[in-house]
């Protein structure tokens, strides 16, 4: 069988089959369908310093090929993640992953040295957060703003830092190269689209919060271009997201030029999702006499 082993940012994981952050919980509920130990790595929910209770309902709404949701970062707080949900997690041998996020750029700085002193596994770091002190406008929308987080980060963290791109931007490349040049180990991408709907009957948008994030099938022909973009213009692993349903899909972000990836909305449809595409992945190794899953990253033979 295929070597499915991947060495990402200095960091081994068993597989490259990994959760989105905020598709999955802290683990617990998921822990209940299959063995957690069978996933490379769990990207936990997003957090902040302090407990958020989040956006008010509805919170989420279908959309064709996907969904839109704005929770709004429902969670417990670091403090509490460290003391109640990392002991638990620290049972399996699947690699954790805290992802976090900030309205400022010394709160990133403060949980990134909480984080990596609890003793995760790698940070993700969460740019599309608004910047209060700056009028509002996410981190991840302009070079400096992501520079900015990612050195904060990066100066308080011992472990490795993995900076999640916003594919809400004109030129997510030079977000990326930003990213890079500020100390960033790996980067993850894409997070969600933003998007709206509106009930035609009250003529209000579904979501309490007016828009939303997209995710689903629909945008991954949208990641798919904006991790081979990325992966051919910075030298850093890449986790890819936004989409990814089957075994195919993973190849395919994967032959862009991601070294691993991520499932989120495909969770939703079936708990046992990363099981299958796991088993998939497998034999679609296998088939093609693949010897290693990582052989596939980067080979794309594109048209010139």
């Amino acid at each position: 069988m295929a070597d499915l082993r991947v060495s990402f940012a200095g960091v081994e994981f068993e597989n490259p089959i990994l959760v989105a952050s905020g598709t999955f919980g802290f683990g617990r509920e998921y822990g209940a369908y299959f063995d957690l130990n069978e996933l490379g790595g769990i990207c936990v929910k997003g957090l902040t310093l302090h407990p958020r209770a989040g956006n008010g309902a509805p919170r989420v709404a279908e959309t064709p090929m996907g969904m839109l949701n704005s929770v709004g970062l429902q969670n417990p707080g670091v403090d509490a993640f460290i003391a109640e949900e990392l002991p638990f997690l620290r049972q399996y041998r699947t690699k954790v992953i805290a992802n976090l996020s900030g309205n400022t750029v010394e709160e990133y700085a403060i949980m990134a040295e909480k984080l990596s002193d609890a003793g995760v596994d790698l940070l993700e770091v969460n740019i599309s957060c608004p910047n209060v002190k700056e009028g509002g406008l996410a981190f991840g929308t302009s070079t400096e703003g992501a520079a900015a987080v990612t050195r904060a980060v990066r100066e308080k963290s011992n472990v490795p830092i993995m900076v999640k791109l916003s594919p809400n931007v004109t030129d997510i490349v030079s977000i990326a190269k930003a990213a890079a040049d500020a100390g960033a180990d790996a980067l993850s991408l894409i997070n969600t689209l933003l998007g709206m709907r509106i009930d035609t009957q009250t003529r209000k948008p579904i979501l309490k919060n007016n828009m939303g994030g997209l995710s689903g099938p629909a945008v991954f022909p949208v990641a798919l271009r904006m991790v081979y973009q990325v992966a051919t213009a910075v030298d850093l692993p890449i986790l890819g997201m936004g989409g990814i349903m089957t075994a195919s899909d993973a190849a395919e972000m994967m032959i862009a030029g991601a070294d691993m990836i991520a499932l989120g909305t495909a969770l939703f449809v079936d708990p046992l999702a990363p099981i299958k595409l796991k088993r998939e992945l497998e034999a679609y190794l296998d088939q093609r006499s693949i010897a290693r899953v990582s052989d596939l990253v980067g080979t794309v033979q594109v048209h010139v």
